[in-house]
């Protein structure tokens, strides 16, 4: 079993930065004893746990490879219609580790019923189905739940059916996630009960009451400001970064997520693993501390998706690992100052055989 020592580094520890310290890789886990391990010096570097990506969507094995290369270690898939394709990307060696939500639940129209591949499965429209379409979901081997839902007649599936499909995941011991992009859709999702709500509203912001009974957000700015450029009104973003302020200054958890894609026929296609680096700039342009920001992609997701092995840098949890040339607690640009990464104590390799090394941010 390799074993690899990373000496006099500087940890993030969820709170700070740690004095200069060792720590060990033993195989797939974090262990104590350097005895026998390789070195890798980590002076004047930081270590981070393995970055989580709250929200994309996977293509295949490259989605995987790109992810990785930039230090996302765990990606939360909220949708893929296919499970032989799930399947396939799970447990592999050296590559981001994925959960997801397999099909989604989704109303008779509006985008999502618009896009190519989307099962006839995917459409809810009476709180009667939802056992049986959560009872599939669990025997595709789907981690949560996702549901996609619009503001009241826009599309989604209404209230009463949002709640079944949410008291029927929660029977069958699954978190829920709702797809929500107004403040509509935010009041539903609320009012069906839903654990996470992805995305921030383009245009009016959330309004003070869904504030204040939100439970946890992964806002997807990278993917909001997108589509507010692509239908030419930037200025919708300013009510998304709104919203975001207005839930972290509540003391709503908030987890980084990007919507990362490259699907045909979605508002805007957000690059796998890059993106992440953008998304920490952009909850930090909005009012987040740069170690909020930096809890947004480790800690919190692991905690709220109940991923107990990961999401920290301790003795027993996998060997997830992000080495940096600069501090991101001083400059969260400075997660994109890749050194080294490792998915549960496998090195990520590019190429050419080399450790990764993300481009700078400009």
């Amino acid at each position: 079993m390799s074993r690899t020592a990373v000496t006099n580094v500087r940890v993030f520890d969820g709170t700070g930065l740690t004095e200069p310290r060792t720590v060990v890789l033993d195989g797939a886990v974090i262990g104590d004893d350097p005895a026998g391990a390789e070195t890798v010096d980590g002076s004047g570097r930081v270590l981070l746990p393995g970055l989580i990506d709250t929200h994309i969507h996977l293509h295949g094995r490259e989605s995987l490879e790109q992810l990785a290369r930039y230090g996302v270690t765990t990606g939360l898939d909220m949708a893929t219609f296919s499970a032989d394709l799930l399947a396939s990307l799970r447990h592999q060696p050296g590559l981001t580790d994925i959960r997801s939500a397999g099909v989604p639940a989704i109303g008779p129209a509006g985008m999502h019923a618009r896009i190519p591949g989307m099962p006839a499965e995917a459409v809810v429209t009476d709180p009667g189905q939802a056992g049986a379409f959560v009872a599939a979901r669990v025997a595709a081997g789907s981690d949560y739940l996702k549901i996609v839902l619009e503001a009241p007649g826009g599309g989604g599936p209404e209230l009463p059916a949002a709640r079944a499909l949410t008291d029927a995941a929660h029977d069958a011991g699954l978190l829920v996630v709702a797809h929500a992009t107004s403040a509509g859709a935010y009041t539903m999702a609320l009012d069906a009960g839903v654990d996470v709500v992805t995305h921030a509203p383009l245009g009016a912001p959330i309004n003070a009451d869904d504030v204040a009974r939100a439970r946890i957000v992964a806002p997807t700015l990278i993917m909001m400001k997108g589509v507010s450029t692509t239908v030419g009104q930037p200025q919708l973003y300013d009510g998304a970064k709104a919203s975001v302020t207005a839930l972290y200054r509540a003391g709503v958890p908030i987890l980084a997520g990007t919507d990362a894609n490259n699907e045909p026929g979605v508002p805007a296609e957000v690059a796998h693993g890059e993106s992440l680096h953008d998304e920490l700039a952009l909850l930090v342009a909005a009012g987040l501390s740069t170690v909020d920001a930096l809890r947004a992609a480790t800690v919190l997701p692991a905690g709220h998706f109940g991923l107990d092995d990961r999401g920290a840098i301790r003795s027993g949890l996998r060997a997830d690992l992000v080495l940096l040339d600069a501090d991101p607690l001083a400059d969260i640009t400075a997660t994109r100052a890749i050194a080294r990464v490792w998915c549960a104590g496998v090195e990520v390799k590019d190429p050419a055989g080399r450790w990764t090394r993300a481009p700078r941010a400009r």
